[in-house]
């Protein structure tokens, strides 16, 4: 073992296959060094085991689906019921059987980086992708749990092809299709976190693009949630076409605007 420097050792450690003797050498190496490199190894390879037993956790209602005939399941899921502003995304995702992305989780468990890491995966691995969007207008027309159903249906139909079965976040939707809905399916089903991680990052680049039509109000940042920045532009600037109008306290500032 000691033709190997420790930074060789390191680099051998990050890049290549291992086998049972050339650990258990370093197992038995007395260098600090060694040792510190085989503990984050150790360390490292069980965190990419958890992530892998997660995945395949998270794969068996696809499973159960894919083993009665069915080969293209969405999975359907939404993003922005709870800001003040922008409109409420759903994405419909059918992945490829194929499919294989340890780490794939509830979008709102996920950094942004690594959702966005995540997003470009999804996207680039041949999924089918169809996205939804209802704006803050009609979120107050009908209301955001009707909003979101829509923005749901709407995902479905802006599928480039028929699935043959959809797996929803906890709501059920009127549709041709079998279907199954799952409470907190965004961290049960992987098509559920795809398309989670989908609709959200989906929305968030709008909210981006809304930021730089108005400045004032942080968009960019909060993505329409009320933050204190944002709560003291609305008091500042008053509102814009894409607050909800129905949402406290958006109505309170417009009641209030009346008297």
């Amino acid at each position: 073992m000691g033709k190997y420097t420790i930074a060789e050792i390191e680099k051998k450690l990050l890049t290549e296959q291992l086998d049972a003797e050339f650990i258990n050498r370093l197992e038995n190496d007395d260098r600090k060094g060694v040792q510190q490199a085989l503990k984050k190894w150790k360390k490292q390879m069980q965190q990419e085991k958890q992530l892998r037993e997660k995945f395949f956790a998270m794969m068996k209602y696809e499973e159960k689906f894919y083993s009665q005939g069915f080969l293209k399941i969405a999975g359907i899921d939404e993003a922005g019921r709870g800001p003040l502003a922008g409109p409420v995304v759903a994405a419909a995702v059918i992945l490829p059987p194929e499919f294989y992305l340890p780490g794939i989780d509830d979008s709102k468990k996920l950094s942004k980086a690594k959702r966005e890491e995540l997003y470009e995966m999804i996207t680039s691995s041949g999924a089918v992708i169809g996205i939804g969007m209802v704006d803050s207008d009609e979120i107050d027309r009908i209301n955001i749990s009707e909003a979101a159903k829509k923005a749901m249906l709407e995902a479905i139909t802006n599928l480039d092809t028929h699935p043959d079965c959809l797996l929803i976040d906890a709501i059920k939707l009127d549709t041709p299709y079998p279907s199954e809905s799952i409470i907190k399916g965004d961290a049960k089903s992987v098509s559920i976190a795809a398309a989670s991680i989908v609709a959200k990052v989906v929305r968030d680049n709008y909210m981006k693009e809304i930021g730089l039509l108005f400045p004032s109000y942080g968009f960019e940042k909060n993505m329409g949630y009320g933050t204190k920045e944002h709560l003291e532009a609305i008091q500042r600037f008053g509102i814009t076409p894409h607050h909800r109008k129905s949402f406290a306290p958006i109505k309170q500032i417009i009641m209030e605007s009346r008297r």
